[in-house]
């Protein structure tokens, strides 16, 4: 298993930041592992809802079919897919109110054989590019 986690303070209301963060027709202009949804970008999230993603993880192509499994609207959201290779990959995004701001934290979690035989480089991957997406929506919704 291996598991990333990122956070930042981003100087914007927790509504507005839920706002960029599940507006899906802005999504590949933060997220830097997201290249695209296959069948459409949701149009909404409920628990249990399923949508495809195409990402680059390490450099590699990867299509996940994510299901979401805790949704809070405005502080929680946190989805769980079956990649390529076995791989179940989950991201938890949190929001907490901080005075003006909202501290948002992104947590990565990649699990199954072929993570065993990568699992340093993936964390190493997975870090920068969580941290290279806090710095894309935060300049986003600034």
């Amino acid at each position: 298993m291996a598991e990333v986690t990122a956070e930042a303070r981003i100087e914007a209301p927790a509504e507005k930041v839920w706002a960029k963060l599940t507006d899906f027709s802005v999504y590949g202009e933060w997220s830097t592992t997201h290249t695209g949804f296959p069948k459409g970008a949701p149009t909404s999230l409920e628990q249990g809802g399923t949508f495809e993603e195409n990402m680059k993880l390490m450099g590699f192509p990867a299509e996940v079919t994510w299901t979401v499994d805790e949704l809070t609207p405005g502080r929680t959201l946190s989805i769980r897919g079956k990649g390529p290779m076995g791989v179940t990959v989950g991201t938890r995004y949190s929001l907490t109110p901080d005075g003006d701001g909202t501290k948002v934290r992104i947590d990565g979690e990649f699990t199954g054989a072929a993570v065993t035989l990568m699992a340093g480089k993936l964390k190493e991957s997975a870090s920068a590019a969580l941290n290279e997406s806090l710095r894309k929506l935060t300049a986003l919704v600034a």
